[in-house]
C-alpha cells in the first residue's frame, strides 16, 4: 500500500489504538470493554483500518482473535506512534512547567539501589512534580523494553549481546564481590581463604539464570566450585533481608560498596573472584530522541555514577 495523501487522510489514531486493544485482549468484546464502547464500533475501526490498507488485519483462530503479518506490522509501529505522541506531549508539559514531567526507567535491583535511588532522591526534592516510573528486571528484559518503548532508558551489567536497534554509553566497569552485612564476624578477619567459607550459608541466584550463570563463572575461573547454596532465589528482596541476619554471604556487584546508600550496612570479604569485571551502560534505543525529564534524569545519572568510572 503505497503512502498517498488519501491513506494518510483514512488513517486515524482512534482505530490504531483499538487495533491495539483487540491484539492485546484477543477479543473484540473485551477490547470494547477495555475502552468503554461497543463492540460494533471495534468492529468498524477494524475494517476501516483493513479498507485503508487494502489487508487484512486480525484472524480468528482457537485461542481467540490474532493479529496477521500486517496486523503485528501495525500494531508494532502503531505503538512507536503513541511512544512518540506521549513524549511530544511530555516535553510540552515540561516546557510549559519544567517542575513537572514523566521519566520512565528500567535496571537491575542493585543499580536501581546504589545509582537510581539517589537520583530519583534528588530530583524528586527538585522538582516534586516529576513522576518516576522504575522497572527492575534482568539485562535482557531490561534490552526488551528500551527496544519495546516501555522505558525510555535502562541501566545494567551489560552481559548479553546488545540487539543492533539499541545504543549504549559505558558508564564504568565493575566486578563482582563476596559480601556479607557488616554485623557478620568474618568482616573482621584480615585474611580468608574460599575453604574458611565452603560451609558458611549462601544466598545465590539460581545457577541456570543468567546472573547465577556468571557468577557461577567466576567462581570457576578463580579455580573454586561455586558454593552450595542454602538459599536459592532471584528476589534481591529476600537476599537483602537475609543479610540483614548477620550470618548470610552472596556475590554482588561491589559498586554497592562505593556508592553511599541508605539501608544495609554491606562489607566485600577479602577473597576475590577472578574476570569479574564488566560494562555497566546505559542503553537506549537508536535514533529516538529523549524527553528534557529523560534527559535531566540521565545528566545526574552520569555525574553521579562518574566515580565510578575512575576507580
Amino acid at each position: 500500500m503505497p503512502w498517498t495523501e488519501r491513506t494518510k487522510r483514512r488513517l486515524k489514531l482512534r482505530d490504531l489504538d483499538v487495533l491495539a486493544s483487540v491484539v492485546e485482549t484477543g477479543s473484540m468484546g473485551r477490547a470494547a470493554k477495555k475502552l468503554g464502547i461497543s463492540q460494533p464500533a471495534v468492529s468498524k475501526s477494524v475494517v476501516e483500518l483493513e479498507d485503508a490498507l487494502g489487508v487484512r488485519l486480525l484472524d480468528r483462530s482457537r485461542r481467540g482473535i490474532v493479529p496477521t503479518p500486517y496486523g503485528v506490522a501495525l500494531h508494532r509501529k502503531g505503538a512507536a506512534v503513541f511512544n512518540e505522541l506521549r513524549q511530544a506531549v511530555q516535553h510540552i508539559d515540561f516546557l510549559a512547567d519544567p517542575t513537572r514531567g514523566e521519566v520512565r526507567i528500567g535496571s537491575t535491583a542493585p543499580v536501581a539501589i546504589s545509582l537510581m535511588s539517589p537520583v530519583v532522591d534528588a530530583l524528586s526534592r527538585e522538582h516534586p512534580k516529576m513522576l518516576f516510573h522504575v522497572v527492575t528486571a534482568g539485562t535482557g528484559a531490561l534490552y526488551s523494553a528500551v527496544a519495546d518503548r516501555r522505558v525510555d532508558f535502562a541501566v545494567c551489567r551489560m552481559i548479553d549481546r546488545l540487539p543492533g536497534e539499541l545504543d549504549a554509553e559505558v558508564l564504568f566497569h565493575d566486578a563482582f564481590a563476596v559480601m556479607t552485612s557488616a554485623d557478620n564476624p568474618l568482616t573482621r578477619r584480615r585474611k580468608l581463604r574460599w575453604a574458611d567459607l565452603a560451609d558458611e550459608p549462601w544466598t545465590l541466584y539460581p545457577m541456570d539464570s543468567l546472573f547465577g550463570s556468571i557468577v557461577a563463572h567466576a567462581f570457576r575461573v578463580s579455580g573454586f566450585e561455586p558454593p552450595r547454596a542454602c538459599v536459592v532465589s532471584e528476589s534481591f528482596d529476600l537476599q537483602r533481608e537475609l543479610l540483614a541476619t548477620g550470618r548470610f554471604l552472596t556475590v554482588l556487584p561491589s559498586f554497592m560498596l562505593k556508592l553511599p546508600h541508605k539501608g544495609l550496612s554491606l562489607r566485600a570479604l577479602p577473597v576475590s573472584l577472578t574476570n569479574s569485571r564488566m560494562p555497566v551502560g546505559l542503553i537506549t534505543l537508536k535514533d529516538r530522541s529523549l524527553t528534557p525529564p529523560a534527559q535531566l534524569f540521565i545528566d545526574r545519572l552520569r555525574a553521579h555514577a562518574r566515580p565510578l568510572s575512575a576507580a
